[in-house]
């Protein structure tokens, strides 16, 4: 539950690399620019996600992330594309990034409004088609580095 969660699933990333696939790194400047455009603050793990990958696929997960500058006009695995899309469609909260979908009826998002004690928003399940009144944002992850390396271990059949 710490940043070390997150560089544990880098050094388990690079082992795998050959399951591994990415958009390529993100610059600062188009970091601000997401930022901005969903009025959010991205976290340090998050933004060095971003910086180092764009997106990522490892094996069969796959983490959103940033893929072009145009937010309005791109597509999956765009996590601001998807949150902008889903803010529109099913009344996102503003607080919530979606950066994996399940497959299924559930998107697994960072909680802005739910820091951990080093400033990391927790991961927590968002559904479409229920009202916001009865979501229950049941939290699968204290942070985005202890979801990531869950996934990469997952992938990698390490308990």
């Amino acid at each position: 539950m710490s940043f070390r969660d997150y560089e544990e699933a880098l050094r388990l990333i690079e082992t795998g690399n050959e399951i591994t696939s990415f958009i390529g790194g993100a610059s600062d400047l188009l970091i601000k620019k997401a930022e901005k455009k969903l009025n959010l603050s991205f976290s340090k793990s998050y933004k060095d996600f971003l910086l180092r990958f764009g997106a990522m696929s490892f094996g069969a997960e796959e983490f959103y992330g940033i893929v072009r500058e145009d937010f309005d006009n791109s597509r999956i695995p765009d996590a601001i594309w998807y949150t902008l899309e889903e803010r529109k469609k099913v009344n996102l909260p503003a607080h919530l990034l979606v950066f994996y979908d399940t497959g299924s009826e559930e998107l697994f998002c960072l909680d802005f409004n739910k820091l951990n004690f080093e400033g990391e928003p927790k991961v927590v399940v968002f559904v479409p088609g229920v009202d916001l009144q009865y979501q229950s944002y049941e939290v699968i992850s204290n942070d985005f580095g202890e979801f990531l390396l869950q996934r990469v271990k997952l992938e990698l059949g390490i308990s």
